[in-house]
């Protein structure tokens, strides 16, 4: 038997992310009564997703999903957004179904709003987390908890990962999509073989210090996954790097393309042709393009799952390049600069 060892334990939790979806996925499907009894007893004027950090973007990312296939009006606002400024997101009338997701379970700003939304008896909530005894867990109604994805790093990889994984099936059992429930079983398999298939791009692409500003493109519920992947280059590498919806990159920022740049590009199957003129462009100024997608792409998943739940499939190499990059430049990718693992801050109630 032969046992691997790691550089560092982002590469470990990384490369090891998988199991952590697999009980994503069971912890969801454990409590698909609970979700589909307080979906159907809510009557919830809208969804609200809230997080911090990674887990804001995981809200977008989740929101955007909710809405295309639940059919519900859905949104993300950040937690210090909701407990600053109410009035701003909660409608004035009518329930409102609050999911907060936190790494740890712990994060000051989460805790408080999910607190605060508490007080004002609006509606219930759901909380994704890998922690299920920490603070944040008490406070739900429907408890998703995911302790696989837990991490002693500081940034969010293997974590963020499990917490979409249960986002995405909690959408197909709310939409009544027991295919797809099915389907996400096969997402480990494909997970393994992008990791292993692929670590020799990640490790050219992050190595390349040649390369000085990286964005990361997508749109519609991968806008948020773009967000979380352009923020694992910012935290691990001090790299310059930013996030757009695909054709948003065309109005101002493609100033910025030119042989020092990398675009990345998340494609979609249904908008497809639209996403791949703008990364056509953007090669034709000089920048380096890759791109991820079901079928002929850089990364190819070649997963034949639906569209809608195989968006996890995006993350697992853009987190090795920031890895790889965060090594080749000398840093120390389970500490990144004047970050801590969970945010708490005084005063807040």
């Amino acid at each position: 038997m032969t046992i691997r060892t790691y550089a560092s334990v982002t590469q470990h939790e990384i490369i090891t992310q998988t199991r952590a979806w697999s009980e994503a996925l069971m912890s969801v499907t454990s409590n698909a009564d609970s979700l589909e009894a307080l979906w159907r007893q809510g009557r919830y004027q809208c969804v609200l997703f809230t997080g911090c950090g990674s887990t804001y973007y995981l809200s977008q990312a989740a929101a955007s999903l909710f809405q295309m296939h639940v059919g519900a009006p859905a949104c993300a606002a950040p937690a210090s957004e909701l407990l600053f400024y109410p009035e701003a997101h909660y409608p004035k009338r009518g329930k409102v179904l609050l999911v907060a997701s936190s790494r740890s379970g712990y994060t000051s700003e989460t805790v408080a709003a999910v607190q605060a939304f508490r007080q004002r008896q609006q509606g219930e909530v759901v909380v994704i987390t890998n922690d299920a005894e920490k603070p944040l867990a008490a406070l739900a109604d429907v408890l998703l908890a995911i302790p696989a994805g837990q991490e002693e790093s500081v940034a969010q990889t293997r974590s963020f990962a499990s917490m979409y994984v249960a986002a995405t099936a909690m959408v197909a059992t709310l939409a009544q999509k027991l295919d797809w429930l099915d389907a996400m079983r096969a997402l480990p398999q494909v997970g393994d073989r992008l990791l292993a298939t692929y670590d020799s791009l990640a490790r050219e692409l992050g190595g390349n210090l040649d390369y000085d500003r990286f964005y990361f493109l997508g749109s519609g519920p991968r806008f948020g996954l773009a967000s979380e992947t352009n923020l694992k280059m910012k935290e691990m590498t001090l790299t310059h790097s930013e996030p757009f919806p695909f054709l948003e990159f065309r109005h101002g920022p493609m100033s910025m393309a030119g042989p020092s740049a990398v675009i990345i590009g998340m494609l979609s199957a249904s908008r497809r042709q639209p996403e791949a003129q703008v990364l056509g462009d953007m090669k034709k100024l000089g920048a380096r393009v890759v791109t991820l997608a079901e079928q002929n792409a850089d990364v190819v998943f070649d997963s034949q799952l639906p569209e809608a739940v195989r968006n996890v499939l995006y993350l697992p190499v853009l987190q090795l390049v920031a890895y790889h990059r965060a090594i080749a430049k000398g840093l120390n990718p389970d500490r990144p600069n004047n970050l801590s693992a969970v945010i708490e801050l005084d005063g807040l109630g």
